[in-house]
């Protein structure tokens, strides 16, 4: 997938690629369309409207003027600037003449309800960054960092889809956290996700704090995707109200309501610039 990132290894290279699925999924809602050698698919600084299939051929990834990665045949690109909404971090130049089909924005949330396994490849795809970046930081100098320093998240779910979720689970209310209640812990096996409702979740990789998580946001998400240990902590940082989501409502939820899917990849997709930033 693309070097149109931060922080990249390309997801091409990841073992939870599969070329073929990427292939199907974007012929199935995708446009075909043919580009010079030379032209530009995108400019750096741009607007993301669309991310692209390469068929046939290579594009290469340049920033400010100097190379970057080169995508090729099989790859897709242009993914994480449509799904933060933030401009183009790089520019991308066919090498030779090539064949992409291209996805716009719009069209990738109905998409991906017809066919969630792409949406739970991409999400499996950044949680291996994300897994990875967060090691990197690890090794990394530093300390916790002042509170204006700690990248915050929320409004991953807006208010009309907390309510949505809200009602697929009538049973199950939201629960109360006081506190400083230490919700997960790093290293643990990965049994629910959660949705903050109400306060601030700190979230902590060793003894470092990573992120606040607020009302709307997310958190434990990885570990329902991947089925690996916990990567990070939480606690509550003030008294919270959280929904928790199980791996089996997860994947329902995948399949039924694009909506959620879509708000996950975005959120795992700012979580990953934030952290490759750092």
């Amino acid at each position: 997938m693309s070097g149109e990132l931060d922080f990249t290894s390309r997801p091409a290279q990841s073992d939870v690629y599969n070329a073929n699925v990427a292939r199907l999924f974007f012929h199935t809602h995708g446009k075909a369309r043919s580009v010079a050698a030379g032209a530009a698919l995108f400019a750096e600084s741009a607007q993301g409207k669309s991310m692209f299939f390469v068929a046939s051929g290579e594009v290469a990834l340049t920033r400010g003027g100097k190379p970057l990665d080169v995508i090729k045949a099989g790859e897709v690109l242009g993914e994480m600037s449509v799904f933060t909404g933030e401009p183009r971090s790089a520019t991308a130049t066919a090498r030779s003449a090539v064949e992409v089909i291209e996805l716009e924005a719009g069209a990738f949330s109905g998409a991906i309800q017809q066919a969630p396994e792409f949406a739970l490849m991409l999400l499996a795809i950044m949680i291996k960054r994300l897994r990875l970046a967060l090691a990197m930081q690890m090794l990394g100098k530093g300390g916790a960092g002042t509170v204006e320093t700690i990248p915050t998240s929320g409004t991953v779910f807006d208010a009309a889809l907390l309510k949505d979720l809200t009602s697929n689970f009538p049973g199950r209310p939201p629960a109360f956290q006081p506190k400083n209640a230490v919700i997960m812990r790093e290293g643990e096996a990965g049994i629910f996700m959660y949705v903050v409702m109400d306060g601030i979740v700190r979230i902590t990789a060793g003894e470092k704090i990573v992120e606040l998580v607020k009302a709307g946001g997310v958190f434990g998400e990885m570990a329902l995707v991947d089925q690996s240990k916990r990567a990070a902590s939480a606690a509550a940082g003030t008294d919270c109200s959280l929904m928790s989501i199980n791996r089996n409502d997860f994947l329902s939820l995948i399949k039924t309501n694009p909506a959620f899917g879509l708000s996950l990849l975005k959120a795992l997709a700012v979580r990953l610039r934030n952290t490759g930033r750092k």
